[in-house]
């Protein structure tokens, strides 16, 4: 989760923040953004290549992996949301944007072969599994706006195979966002309607009506999925994951999320259906 803020000058670099999982190691060098390669950098950048190809032009662009374990991408302009989200990124416009975009990324990925040999990341996958790459984490901080309009996704790390659904209540659930009122009103602004907003997000994307009837229980399921995320990152030791749970309301913040789904799972049905 990795964003494209600026936070000043070191002797690496400009340094980048926004995001937990490579906090404090993403440095720009004019043109370039130096990361930490994922295990998957190989295949990941074929199919960035790929998507470029497919006439996908909103990701970065692979440049090279460096001896150390570093990978170079291209640095996309423009502007990234961070919490607590400001109101320019959670208008209905926004909203709309991201389910576009996300959809441009869909059906560039579906003519796309997997590639069955790489070892994709399975810890926020679709347990159905697919045959279409999933970017599987589309926050805030790693979509790029330029005049309120969603224009690019960055930070592919977590990618792997599923189905589109899947990708789409990933989203749902930061964007809407798929959280408990309380929960929401420690990162977003206030007033935002939940069921308004997955109608939105569905409208945006061009949802089917069997994945809108769908989609309320796999929001459910995605939210167990990222749950189990943070879970095996607290186990770890990871010292970032472990003082946001701490400062976000431990595990009983997670038993309201998932409370609160089930409770208006019917709601959400019917605004995607309605």
């Amino acid at each position: 989760m990795i964003g494209m803020t600026a936070e000043g000058e070191t002797a690496e670099g400009e340094a980048l923040v926004g995001g937990m999982v490579n906090a404090g190691a993403v440095f720009r060098h004019g043109a370039l953004v130096e990361r930490p390669a994922p295990r998957t950098a190989r295949a990941l950048h074929a199919h960035l290549r790929a998507l470029e190809e497919q006439g996908f032009d909103a990701a970065p662009r692979p440049i090279r992996l460096t001896a150390d374990g570093r990978e170079q991408l291209t640095f996309i302009p423009g502007d990234v949301a961070l919490p607590p989200f400001p109101r320019w990124a959670m208008t209905e416009t926004a909203l709309r944007s991201v389910g576009g975009l996300l959809r441009r990324l869909h059906d560039a990925s579906a003519a796309i072969p997997v590639d069955a040999c790489a070892e994709w990341p399975r810890s926020l996958a679709d347990p159905a599994g697919g045959t279409m790459l999933c970017h599987n984490d589309v926050c805030p901080e790693n979509v790029v706006f330029r005049d309120g309009h969603a224009a690019a996704l960055i930070d592919f790390d977590l990618a792997a195979p599923g189905r589109a659904v899947w990708d789409v209540a990933m989203t749902a659930r930061y964007w809407v966002p798929m959280v408990d009122p309380t929960s929401a009103a420690a990162f977003y602004p206030a007033g935002l309607d939940a069921p308004a907003r997955l109608r939105i997000l569905a409208d945006g994307y061009g949802l089917s009506l069997q994945e809108r009837a769908e989609l309320p229980g796999v929001i459910e399921q995605a939210t167990g999925s990222c749950r189990a995320f943070v879970a095996g990152r607290v186990a770890d030791g990871d010292p970032v994951y472990t003082q946001a749970l701490s400062e976000r309301g431990g595990w009983q913040r997670w038993d309201r999320i998932q409370e609160w789904l089930v409770a208006h799972q019917e709601m959400f049905t019917a605004a995607l259906l309605g």
